[in-house]
């Protein structure tokens, strides 16, 4: 049995009007380790994917990752990637490990999108972010941040962030760290998922209309979307951090 510890990078509409209820998150890169039973990193993978439904890269997308169109139009689409992932993952049982099930949940998403074969194993996982914040017995409802556990752990910091090879490195190397603390897979059900969520949604007006009011003038264009996103991102509380008392 191995351990595929994995990362993803996304990219999603410039509105809403041309986003995809199906696929709103369209995955642009994998990255990926191999680890044995013993903790051992054995392999590793990095793709970039070109994009099949948002073919140009958001701003936002663009300044985080660092990733272009011009890279990705260079490269495979997710289908083709996705077999060489299996093919990366090998014939062997697996648990996923992930930094938050959200990742977990976009795979199966652009698998399904595509039509392609769902491997069960994807679906065994470990989300590393909430062992270590049951660990650091951060507050109810708080998720630390992937750079905040690197840096908790005095792990060096040598490569950027938001890069799914260096994430996926990073993610071990705190897994690593948790090696003693006997950690179970659980069963990933989006049906649970989404029934325990309240059926509620961001009021975008009334939200942009309070940046409006805190600034005294219209948003532009490109502050609404900078907005929008920043409140979603804020929502996964992955920049959140422990406060030292």
């Amino acid at each position: 049995m191995n351990y595929i510890i994995y990362d993803l990078e996304f990219n999603q509409a410039f509105n809403k009007n041309n986003k995809n209820s199906n696929l709103p998150f369209e995955i642009i890169q994998i990255g990926a380790l191999k680890v044995n039973e013993d903790f051992e990193i054995l392999d590793s993978f990095n793709r970039i994917i070109k994009p099949t439904l948002y073919k140009e890269i958001h701003p936002y997308v663009e300044n985080l990752t660092g990733i272009t169109t011009d890279m990705l139009n260079k490269n495979n689409s997710f289908p083709k990637v996705y077999r060489d992932f299996l093919k990366f993952i090998g014939k062997e049982p697996f648990v996923s490990c992930v930094w938050g099930v959200c990742d977990i949940r976009e795979l199966i998403k652009n698998i399904q999108y595509h039509d392609l074969n769902m491997v069960d194993d994807f679906k065994r996982y470990i989300d590393v972010q909430t062992v270590v914040c049951k660990l650091l017995k951060c507050q109810k409802g708080i998720k630390i941040g992937l750079q905040d556990a690197v840096e908790h752990f005095r792990i060096p910091i040598e490569s950027e962030f938001h890069d799914a090879l260096n994430d996926a490195y990073y993610t071990t190397q705190v897994f690593q760290k948790l090696r003693s603390k006997n950690l179970k897979p659980a069963i990933y059900n989006p049906s649970a998922s989404r029934n325990s969520l309240a059926k509620v949604k961001v009021d975008n007006e009334k939200l942009i209309n309070q940046f409006e009011k805190m600034f005294s003038r219209p948003m532009t264009s490109e502050e609404k979307t900078i907005i929008k996103i920043a409140y979603n991102m804020g929502k996964t509380q992955q920049f959140l951090k422990p406060v030292e008392e």
